[in-house]
């Protein structure tokens, strides 16, 4: 087998910064034509883990922007998390936060109780999402709420179609979101498991699970 021909460092240089010229003027062409905002309808969705942990990236980007936002959070409203603590003890005047759930649906054994923490989320969702002075609130896990039927999709898309002001960013996260939600979202992202620690018997740790 013959030796593999010697490589010309400088060339290889000049070819790679070629190529990447073009990718960039690809780029700026492409840029030059996204000119508009919006506020968004940004949903979270599938069963890899990541979906509430990137929305709350979500928030403190917000934060480090000095903007206003808040979080509902519909499910885990009884847990210790590790968010919480860091916006409530540092960050309660730019971020709301509420926790209006009281565990997950085979904790609390109760359809009806879990369907009034359900409603007064969504009350309160309401309440900040129609604020225009909020530019994002995180809805987190509302979609199992919608998924077990504690709130009517209908109603949630409704609201959010009809009533969210222009500017604001509304995240929605959660497994199984429903087609309507989707089909009105701006972005759609769907968190794929590929590996999750759980089934070889890892419980969830802090500063990872919560």
């Amino acid at each position: 087998m013959a030796d593999p021909k010697p490589t010309d460092p400088a060339a290889d240089a000049a070819r790679h910064a070629q190529k990447m010229a073009k990718k960039k003027a690809a780029r700026d062409r492409i840029m030059a034509t996204k000119a508009g905002e919006k506020g968004l309808i940004i949903v979270h969705t599938g069963a890899g883990k990541g979906k509430s942990s990137a929305a709350f990236g979500m928030i403190l980007r917000c934060i480090a922007h000095g903007m206003p936002c808040a979080v509902v959070q519909f499910i885990k409203g009884a847990w210790d998390t590790g968010e919480r603590r860091l916006i409530e003890g540092n960050f309660g005047d730019l971020c709301q936060f509420h926790a209006m759930g009281e565990g997950f649906t085979w904790e609390t054994q109760d359809k009806a109780r879990d369907i009034a923490a359900a409603r007064r989320g969504w009350d309160k969702a309401r309440e900040l999402i129609r604020d225009p002075a909020i530019r994002m609130v995180l809805l987190d896990e509302i979609n199992i709420a919608l998924r077990y039927d504690y709130l009517p999709v209908a109603e949630v898309v409704a609201f959010l179609e009809a009533e969210k002001p222009p500017m604001t960013h509304v995240v929605l996260t959660g497994r199984n979101a429903a087609p309507e939600l989707i089909e009105i979202a701006d972005l759609v992202t769907e968190m794929t498991l590929v590996k999750h620690p759980f089934r070889a018997g890892i419980k969830g740790q802090p500063g990872v699970e919560f």
